[in-house]
């Protein structure tokens, strides 16, 4: 099946037409509009600082339902010594910065400064946002995503010391689930993930969810 190439015209092609990995469409832009677009339709971008933006959607999809979520022992402990400080939404630019260049000195990025530019647009807006760790009034830990109706689309974390993304991670869900966000998209299955409680399910099934709480 040939990938679909995207124009200014702003439309995504069906999800089922995603290739086996996921890859759906290449091309377009990040404008405010087609990023929201895709994160109404299920599909994220996720490509190279050489490459044309590349929108994806796999099957079958990394998600968390909040009441899944899986908090050990070593983990309780933390959060009965207050260990760090979580806040929401006070350092967006931060976060997003400090996810792309932890990811860069480990295996590359595709947080680029585009993608921090499109992202920081979104956050003005409303729709992305941004969760923290603070230790010594430190930035140590946090994460960003998208959040519509009450679906949160996860997009990245960081750690400058051990278990500061997993505290503001865990902090987060706690807080989204009592606002009532029924599930949390992983996009892309990882270990660290599934130790949270995430867990595989069809496209099918995510859309149907998706269309369900946007």
């Amino acid at each position: 099946m040939p990938l679909t190439v995207l124009t200014h015209k702003l439309w995504f092609p069906p999800v089922e037409k995603a290739a086996a990995d996921g890859l759906l469409a290449i091309g377009g832009d990040l404008s405010t509009e087609r990023l929201l677009l895709a994160y109404r339709s299920g599909i994220f971008p996720w490509f190279n600082d050489d490459e044309p933006p590349l929108w994806w959607c796999p099957d079958p999809r990394c998600v968390l339902f909040p009441d899944e979520l899986y908090i050990s022992k070593s983990m309780q402990q933390l959060f009965k010594r207050k260990a760090f400080t979580f806040t929401t939404n006070k350092a967006f630019t931060d976060v997003i910065h400090l996810c792309a260049q932890t990811r860069k000195l480990k295996e590359g990025t595709w947080i680029t400064k585009e993608i921090e530019e499109a992202y920081t647009s979104l956050h003005q807006l409303g729709k992305a946002v941004s969760a923290e760790a603070w230790q010594n009034n430190e930035l140590v830990g946090g994460l960003y995503g998208i959040r519509l109706g009450n679906i949160f689309f996860g997009e990245s974390m960081f750690s400058k010391v051990p278990n500061a993304s997993k505290y503001a991670f865990i902090s987060f869900v706690k807080q989204l689930q009592k606002e009532g966000v029924v599930l949390i998209d992983c996009q892309i299955y990882t270990p660290h993930l599934e130790s949270l409680g995430a867990r595989m399910i069809p496209r099918e099934e995510f859309m149907k969810i998706v269309n369900a709480n946007i």
